[in-house]
């Protein structure tokens, strides 16, 4: 997993709004459950990144906390997932309050990723995407559409009033292979927005390297050699936005059934 500074913030002199976090949480009985979130903070907003952070480090936290207490991703449902957006958007309302900051200072928007052995739950509020496999032979497809709103460069915030009823939810029953989450700055890159399909080519290559790292969780190796590779012209000479990738697999090289890596 990774997050890089766009061009355009760069020479601005803007920090890098985007962020990301992932995590492996041992939910007993030899389950582990793979947590990941994106975030992309919104360009017009002051402290989008500290949103975006606040929102990445939350969701792994909440998580971690419904595991810990004995919930089953399969038993997850919307309600749940509107609950722990309203702790979201109360810890941001404080944090705002005390910084002397509107709320709306904090626009960001979310990915995430619940996947258990068994079942995987996929949140979504504002552009960007998650792409997801079954097997190599499978393919990849995207779980939700981006939402670029009715307006072009606009979106959905967690901090937006429609929030709640934009939000994707869904709950698949069985085990994903590989998932991949990523920005809207990346969007061009990976997406075919003209017939709504994803560029496999650039999935085939990236979860090569995935799929051969050694031991399970994030692999700081992988990460620092991701950053880099978004930063690098092939990337930025199509993009000048801030640009986060994270990608996780249950395969190993020769593509059988394995552990997150």
């Amino acid at each position: 997993m990774a997050s890089s500074i766009g061009t355009s913030h760069a020479a601005s002199g803007t920090p890098c709004q985007d962020s990301c976090h992932c995590r492996l949480v041992d939910a007993g009985g030899g389950e582990t459950v793979l947590v990941a979130v994106a975030s992309d903070g919104a360009g017009t907003a002051r402290c989008a990144h500290v949103g975006s952070q606040v929102v990445c480090s939350l969701i792994g936290d909440i998580v971690q906390d419904f595991l810990d207490k004995g919930g089953q991703v399969a038993a997850l449902d919307r309600k749940t997932a509107e609950l722990w957006l309203d702790f979201i958007l109360a810890e941001l309302s404080k944090r705002a309050s005390c910084a002397g900051n509107d709320l709306r200072e904090y626009a960001c928007t979310l990915l995430a990723v619940v996947a258990s052995d068994t079942a995987a739950v996929f949140l979504q509020i504002g552009d960007g995407a998650i792409v997801v496999s079954d097997g190599i032979a499978a393919g990849w497809s995207y779980v939700f559409w981006p939402d670029h709103g009715e307006f072009a460069n606009t979106t959905t915030f967690v901090v937006s009033p429609e929030a709640r009823q934009k939000l994707g939810f869904q709950l698949v029953r069985r085990p994903i292979r590989e998932v991949a989450l990523f920005t809207d700055g990346l969007e061009n890159l990976v997406l075919h927005k003209a017939t709504r399909t994803v560029h496999e080519p650039f999935f085939r290559s990236m979860f090569q390297a995935v799929r051969r790292a050694p031991g399970d969780g994030p692999d700081e190796g992988l990460s620092g050699a991701l950053e880099k590779y978004l930063a690098t012209p092939a990337i930025t000479d199509r993009t000048d936005d801030d640009k986060t990738l994270i990608l996780a697999t249950r395969l190993p090289p020769d593509g059988a059934p394995g552990t997150v890596a």
